[in-house]
């Protein structure tokens, strides 16, 4: 275990009109690494970025692109001050690419898969509380009936899997959806409910006294996700909505393990999930210094999600996967 989309239509270039037919890009000469460039440029924004990625130079890749504006009979990107941004019609070549490159992947994996015996890997993305409480079960599951599974595992903010979603670098994620993606990229299925609470340590003075206010905590120092976050927006909405001043002594980092050192060698606060609370302060080693702060208000999380691509189907091993989760996110509500 390693821990770690709409139709393409162009105005003038329709690949199935009278002027290409149904393979006419393929018979114009578009190949293989014309595709991998369209979607290294999207990627990157950057000519010579997608030739490192494809291993060539740059006037080589420059070359490349004027290929595939000759094959296509259109600009497919324009130059701006910090490099390269796809027009219309690139964009919508970078979106057909990328689903054919994928499918090739696949393609490859499940041959591999075949001749290997193996069960298949699955590359799959979490926010920390579900990837404890739903993920860690699920793999136990899959491994004792399915050994030869490999399963890949990323722990991120929602803000990241989402994309890496979409550049299909996973099978399924469990989080939430962007505000600033369209949501129409994606199959939701709600499973839970994300309950957070305020982590000290051990002997911390707020734990000599009764439940704790926003005004009890608001003068600590706060180790916090970084701006932006689901969990740190969740908090700042509760201080908000009490007219209660935000804290200003705050540190952002997206480790949880600095999270831990930081609250245990100072009398710092830090919001968490309640799944990772009781993880840590089972633990025997200094993370069981770790004590949840009774407070007097609640904080409860958007609820959480298992999300694939929209028009993606999942491979075999992957979807057992989902459904294993699945099982258990219901068992759990149960």
């Amino acid at each position: 275990m390693t821990i770690i989309s709409e139709p393409f239509s162009m105005d003038h270039v329709d690949i199935h009109s009278d002027n290409f037919g149904d393979d006419g890009l393929l018979r114009a000469g578009l190949k293989l690494n014309h595709l991998r460039m369209i979607v290294a440029i999207e990627d990157s924004g950057q000519i010579s970025a997608a030739a490192e990625v494809l291993n060539i130079s740059q006037p080589a890749a420059s070359r490349m692109l004027s290929e595939m504006e000759s094959i296509t009979k259109t600009q497919l990107y324009e130059r701006v001050a910090r490099g390269v941004v796809l027009t219309t019609f690139g964009a919508a070549l970078a979106r057909r690419a990328r689903k054919i490159l994928l499918e090739l992947r696949e393609a490859s994996r499940e041959i591999g898969e075949l001749k290997s015996g193996k069960g298949g890997a699955v590359f799959i993305g979490a926010v920390t509380a579900p990837a404890m409480s739903l993920v860690v079960p699920a793999i136990n599951k899959v491994r004792k009936a399915y050994p030869g599974i490999e399963i890949n595992i990323q722990v991120e903010t929602s803000n990241v899997l989402a994309r890496e979603l979409l550049a299909a670098r996973h099978d399924f994620i469990i989080g939430r959806i962007p505000d600033d993606l369209n949501p129409r990229l994606f199959e939701v299925a709600e499973i839970g409910i994300e309950r957070a609470c305020l982590i000290v340590r051990k002997g911390h003075p707020l734990l000599k006294q009764k439940p704790s206010s926003l005004a009890d905590v608001r003068d600590y120092d706060w180790v916090f996700q970084p701006p932006g976050t689901l969990l740190r927006r969740t908090i700042e909405d509760i201080f908000l909505s009490r007219g209660v001043p935000l804290p200003e002594n705050i540190v952002n980092t997206s480790s949880l393990l600095l999270t831990c050192a930081i609250v245990c060698e100072t009398d710092a606060i830090a919001p968490v999930a309640i799944d990772v609370a009781h993880f840590l302060a089972s633990q025997g080693a200094k993370a069981s210094d770790v004590r949840m702060l009774p407070i007097d208000f609640d904080i409860n999380v958007k609820p959480y999600s298992l999300i694939t691509a929209r028009e993606r189907a999942l491979p075999p091993s992957a979807r057992l996967l989902y459904d294993i989760i699945l099982e258990e996110s219901r068992k759990q509500a149960g």
